[in-house]
């Protein structure tokens, strides 16, 4: 029978290198066995749901910002939030001409992260431990990236203030969301407003037998500069969401 990593790509219709196969195996067993010391993702603790749900929902969303030209060869990409590295090593591991930074504020996961991109021997992986707000406001970060990733990071009002600023005019955010989808779209217009953002689709995500319903999509292009006050202080866009 085929093994699980191989599943995913039948299921997402891509073809896997055997070095990518093993990647993916070696990805999820570390997973596993560090997943309670370093608190690494809240669900997917059995290999099964890391495949099914991680793995293969980080895959179709590569999918989807492939299909609108996105990610052309050689692409910043930023993962804001990226506790476990979803979406962004799977996304690294299948597209090693990508260039792809993960920032996380916690050190347990930046260790967990720093750890397994080296065994993946993932050398297109930046690890970058700060706050959104920190690092947004640092030059080497700010408007320097052509895609930003957020999965189950904060409400999309807070999230468009921790995100675009990372990236440059006419970049792409793509932000997986739950059921609250509606409503966080609905509370956006102003955060869109300010940061200068456009939310341009808002779609299913196609993921092959889905563990629960599918995450809605939430693609926003930056549509100009951000302004310098944003993103405010570490703490301010949770507590006064635009």
């Amino acid at each position: 029978p085929a093994r699980p990593n191989q599943a995913v790509a039948i299921w997402l219709m891509i073809s896997l290198t055997g070095p990518q196969q093993s990647a993916f195996d070696l990805y999820a067993e570390r997973l596993l066995a560090e997943n309670a010391r370093a608190d690494l993702t809240s669900s997917g603790t059995d290999r099964e749901t890391i495949y099914r749900r991680h793995f293969a929902e980080s895959l179709a969303l590569l999918e989807v910002l492939e299909a609108r030209g996105g990610l052309p060869a050689g692409a910043h990409v930023i993962d804001v939030g990226s506790g476990g590295g979803f979406p962004g090593l799977p996304i690294a591991i299948v597209r090693p001409e990508l260039r792809v930074t993960l920032l996380e504020a916690t050190a347990r996961k930046t260790d967990f992260l720093r750890s397994i991109a080296a065994d993946l021997v993932l050398d297109n992986v930046t690890v970058v431990q700060a706050r959104a707000e920190e690092a947004g406001r640092d030059p080497d970060h700010r408007e320097a990236y052509d895609v930003a990733l957020a999965r189950a990071l904060a409400p999309l009002p807070i999230l468009l203030e921790l995100t675009l600023p990372f990236l440059r005019t006419g970049g792409l955010l793509a932000a997986p969301k739950g059921s609250a989808a509606p409503r966080e779209i609905a509370e956006s217009g102003s955060a869109l407003e300010a940061l200068a953002g456009e939310i341009i689709d808002t779609s299913p995500l196609e993921v092959p037998d889905p563990i629960g319903p599918a995450p809605t999509l939430v693609l926003v292009r930056k549509t100009g500069p951000t302004p310098d006050r944003y993103p405010r202080r570490t703490g301010i866009p949770k507590k006064r969401p635009l």
